[in-house]
């Protein structure tokens, strides 16, 4: 393993960390709120509204998942209320219950036929069986889990 792969394998094991059910509360935007990662209005889509709550109470909101791993793999890049250590919980909405639900829990389907605000996307899914059903149903390449995503994942995606 090189040493880029085991810092990040380390700093999954971090974000890993169970939070607590507070801490999984669904995080509403706001009309204004922007995604830190590609600047778009949040708010505008919420069927695939992903979010971090940090330990402070603050938090930010993506316009998909695919931003949010963007976000977490580069934390470093997008200003010091981004710090690893200072995340408390990672929520994705699930594509068929569109609830918000733990990101280190979910499964997320890659290379589907469905897009999100920002093309290509990682659909996520609470459960398994769903994940695989849609897989099939659109055209996915395959599932993987919140540990599984890179940037050479996300590239693909690009």
């Amino acid at each position: 393993m090189n040493v880029a792969a085991a810092i990040l394998a380390a700093g999954w094991v971090a974000l890993a960390a169970p939070t607590g059910v507070a801490g999984l509360e669904p995080i509403r935007p706001a009309p204004r709120d922007k995604c830190p990662v590609c600047g778009m209005f949040v708010a505008r889509y919420p069927d695939w509204v992903a979010g971090i709550r940090f330990q402070d109470g603050s938090h930010a909101v993506f316009d998909g998942a695919k931003d949010l791993f963007r976000f977490l793999l580069s934390v470093e890049d997008y200003g010091p209320a981004g710090r690893r250590k200072d995340v408390a919980a990672i929520l994705v909405t699930d594509y068929y219950s569109v609830r918000q639900v733990d990101a280190r829990e979910a499964w997320f389907v890659v290379g589907s036929d469905v897009l999100g605000p920002m093309g290509h996307e990682l659909v996520p899914f609470e459960r398994q069986e769903e994940a695989e059903e849609f897989r099939r149903d659109h055209h996915g390449r395959r599932v993987v889990r919140f540990h599984e995503v890179n940037s050479t994942l996300l590239r693909a995606l690009e």
